[in-house]
Parts: C-alpha cells; sequence; structure tokens
C-alpha cells in the first residue's frame, strides 16, 4: 500500500502503546487488517508497515484511525489517532462504532449527518461488511441504558420572565445553538418531521426527501441533542434522534447505498440505548435483518433477529412479537430453511392474532397488520419456491394495503408475478410486472428497480414468448 515519505521523528508515543498493549508488529498488523475487513477495507500491512509507523512514516487515509481503534479495544480507554503520534484523518468507515457514552454517540452520529449533508459521495459507495454487525448487536444485547443523559441544569428549574423573552433578539429567538434549553415541544416536532419523512419514503421512495433529511438531523436534532436537558427529555430526545437516524438509514438503504445505512442503523441502535428504549433497539436490529436478507445474507439475517427477541424478551405487545419473528422467518426463508421458516411464520401468524384493539402498540409499530404479515408469508414463500402459496398470500396483502404503502405494494406486486411465472401463468405474471415495472419508474427508490429486474431476471427463459415481447414493449415505452 502506498505509505507517505518517511518522516525523520522516531514515533515514540505509538512505540509506548505497543509495549503496553503487548502486541508485537505483526500482531498489530494482523489486527488493523482484520479491523478493516470489519469496515469493507481490504488491506495488506505486516510487521514492516509498523517498522516504517515506529520510524516515523504516517499511514494514508483511514488507518490512523484503524489504529486507534485497535488500541481502543485492547486497553478499554478510547485513544485517537493523535494519541498514537499519527495524524488525524476523517475515516470514511466511522460511523460502525457502538460509542461507550451517550456524548460520544452525539459525537459520531452527527459527524454522520454532516458529512452525508455535504457532497461526500464516497459515504454512499461504502461498502455493507457482514461483519460490521457483530459488535454493535452484541453490545446493545449485553449492554445497559446509559446512567445519565441530562446536560446542564434541569430544565423544569429554567424559569424565564415574559418580558425577558420579548428582549431576545430575534435572530436568537429562530435559530437554535448549543444549549439552548430542550422542550417537550421540541420533541413533538422531531417525532412530527419523522412521520412527514416516513410518509414521503412509503409514498415515494428514499431518493426523494433524503437529503433534506439528513440535514434536519444536522441543523435541528444535533443542536438539541448538544443543548440543555433533563433526564426524562433527554431519554425523549434520544429517541427521537434514534428514530430519525434509522430513517435516514433506511432511506439510505432503499437508494442501494448500503454501507452508509449500515452506519445509520448502528447509530440509531446506539441513540435508543441511550434513551433506554429496549423495544425500539429491538426494531433497529429487524430493520438491520431486513437489509441483511434483501443483500443475501441469510444467516446473518437470523442471528439480528434473534438477538432483537433476546433483547426485548417477553414483554413486547403481540404486534411487536409478530414484527419480530417475521423477520427471523425472512433470514431463514433466504437459506432456504423451509422448517425453520414455516416454524417463525407460524409463531409470528399466533401473535398477531393475539392482539387486540386496545394494546398500547409503540408509533413504529403500528404498520404491522395482516397486510404486512400476509406480505412476510408471500416473500418467504417465494423464496423457498412455494409459489402457490406465496401468490395466495400476496394476493391478499395486495387487497389489504392501503393505497400510501406505494413501495410496499409495488414490492408485493412484484412477489406476485414471481408466483405466477412459477405456477407457468405467464400472461398474468408479465401483466402485473409491467405494473410494477410502471410504478418503479414513477418513484426514487434503487430497491424497486431492482424488484423488477429480478423479476425481468427471470423471465430470460421465456425471452421468445409474445407475452414476454410484450412486456418488454410496455417497459421500454416507459424511458
Amino acid at each position: 500500500m502506498t505509505e507517505r515519505p518517511a518522516q525523520r521523528v522516531p514515533n515514540r508515543q505509538l512505540a509506548a502503546l505497543i509495549a503496553e498493549a503487548g502486541f508485537s508488529n505483526a500482531g498489530l498488523a494482523r489486527r488493523v487488517d482484520q479491523l478493516g475487513l470489519e469496515h469493507g477495507l481490504d488491506l495488506r500491512y505486516d510487521k514492516t508497515s509498523v517498522t516504517r509507523w515506529l520510524r516515523g512514516q504516517q499511514p494514508r487515509g483511514t488507518t490512523p484511525a484503524l489504529i486507534a481503534e485497535v488500541f481502543t479495544r485492547r486497553l478499554g480507554r478510547r485513544l485517537s489517532a493523535q494519541d498514537l503520534g499519527l495524524d488525524a484523518c476523517a475515516p470514511v468507515y466511522a460511523g460502525l462504532e457502538f460509542a461507550a457514552t451517550p456524548e460520544e454517540a452525539v459525537d459520531i452520529a452527527s459527524g454522520l449527518w454532516r458529512k452525508d449533508s455535504g457532497s461526500h459521495a464516497e459515504l454512499r459507495k461504502i461498502a455493507f461488511t457482514p461483519a460490521g454487525l457483530v459488535v454493535p448487536s452484541r453490545d446493545w444485547l449485553i449492554g445497559r441504558p446509559d446512567e445519565r443523559v441530562g446536560r446542564g441544569a434541569d430544565p423544569a428549574a429554567v424559569r424565564v420572565p415574559l418580558q425577558g423573552r420579548v428582549t431576545v433578539p430575534r435572530q436568537r429567538q429562530i435559530d437554535r445553538g448549543p444549549g439552548q434549553r430542550v422542550t417537550g415541544g421540541d420533541i413533538a416536532a422531531l417525532r412530527s418531521v419523522s412521520e412527514l419523512f416516513r410518509t414521503l419514503d412509503q409514498a415515494y421512495g428514499g431518493g426523494h426527501a433524503r437529503q433534506a433529511l439528513v440535514r434536519y438531523l444536522e441543523h435541528e436534532a444535533e443542536p438539541m441533542l448538544r443543548g440543555t436537558y433533563g433526564e426524562t427529555t433527554g431519554r425523549r430526545l434520544f429517541s427521537a434522534a434514534a428514530d430519525l437516524t434509522r430513517l435516514a438509514g433506511w432511506t439510505s438503504y432503499d437508494i442501494a447505498a448500503h454501507g452508509l445505512a449500515q452506519r445509520y442503523f448502528v447509530q440509531a441502535l446506539r441513540l435508543a440505548q441511550a434513551a433506554a428504549d429496549r423495544p425500539y433497539g429491538s426494531y433497529v436490529l429487524v430493520t438491520m435483518s431486513r437489509q441483511a436478507v434483501y443483500l443475501g445474507h441469510g444467516r446473518e439475517a437470523v442471528q439480528l433477529a434473534r438477538v432483537a427477541q433476546q433483547g426485548v424478551g417477553s414483554g413486547p405487545p403481540p404486534v411487536v412479537q409478530a414484527l419480530l419473528h417475521s423477520a427471523e422467518a425472512r433470514g431463514h426463508a433466504v437459506l432456504g430453511e423451509v422448517r425453520a421458516s414455516t416454524a417463525s411464520l407460524v409463531r409470528a401468524e399466533r401473535a398477531l392474532g393475539a392482539a387486540r384493539p386496545g394494546d398500547d402498540v409503540p408509533h413504529w409499530a403500528r404498520f404491522y397488520d395482516e397486510a404486512q404479515l400476509a406480505d412476510e408469508f408471500g416473500h418467504c414463500h417465494r423464496d423457498l419456491q412455494q409459489y402457490r402459496a406465496s401468490a395466495q398470500h400476496a394476493e391478499r396483502s395486495l387487497q389489504l394495503r392501503a393505497p400510501g404503502y406505494a413501495r410496499s405494494r409495488l414490492f408485493c406486486r412484484v412477489v406476485l408475478a414471481t408466483a405466477r411465472l412459477g405456477l407457468g401463468e405467464l400472461d398474468q405474471a408479465c401483466a402485473l410486472g409491467a405494473e410494477a415495472a410502471q410504478q418503479a419508474s414513477e418513484m426514487r427508490s434503487v430497491r424497486a428497480v431492482e424488484y423488477v429486474r429480478d423479476f425481468e431476471r427471470r423471465l430470460e427463459p421465456y425471452r421468445d414468448a409474445s407475452a414476454v415481447r410484450t412486456y418488454r414493449d410496455r417497459v421500454a415505452a416507459l424511458s
């Protein structure tokens, strides 16, 4: 790997830390390479590389931050590149860390928001790495809620006379800066904005307003997190920030920025822990499991779903339990594990059947209903090549699903088209596929396009059939 020209001053800070950690030069190089793999980086360092660093040579790119993380894990205290006598850098991998404190969590998440809100195209090219799922999910599972998240004076003790508010300059009333008091109204605004962006995502795709969401996190959520609030308000604030951050990851996932999405999900998981919101943390893990399913990492998807189930226990309402079990079913289906997938689907169906109208269902789980469960069944049976069952459940989901869930309806229509194709019903399959292609052309969703392309790949054996030619003509007319 290309290095900078060697410096004349030996790096005594690095030498001291190597001795403290008990590393050999080869051992340090190996750990840096392994950590790089966790973050989707192919590094080729060896003991000679470490010798050069000790002589004063500065490694390029993200390597200083990786070296610092190796020592942080070994020594149990946070170390920066500067602590090692290395140049500071802004690593493109940053975001997979599960922060040790709420303050550090805010630093990592806000750094991600700021970088993403700019013109940093490399963020959207970072690779997804299955190895990067292990540490955050483990730390969430065994971790405890932070003892304290409040900052500054208790907001309840702050009293501002009415006449004092009148004399505040207009600009200071409008612009929020770090240290200002966070109110219940601020958190309600975060929740409302989250619902707005969620609705836009469902109807028009993740690419429609993703950048606006990220800028909102940077300019509104971050100053609140660095503001003044007590414990109760702080927990609610971290919960709202976790929801928005997960949604930023979800919209990134929808435009196929998978490495970036993975980082958002990890940070949403950490913010949920600061909020002491265990159920929401399980939902973030389910979201991560969904992404793993989409990318074909079935084993990791199953593990994430099981960690979510174990971490939340038996306390959540039946709707949440159904959501968790169906996520595991999807992972098993990708792996072709018929019995395991079926068993998880049965558990999901029983859990949803136990739900009652008066149940206290979290806002983020209210989408999970009979239509969603039927959708899960349809996807699983498709992946298991049980096409008749897949078609039956996909049709039921389309009958029940509200029009506002346009992208979900598109996915389900493609699942139904695939099932019809598997049953030899070529004309119906092509008609359904053409409808889906029309919808995908009106969305800003890479996933929607990929669903249609997957269907088209399945059409290849029938490419000379009249129905397929008609389908291709209809799709060509859309461009």
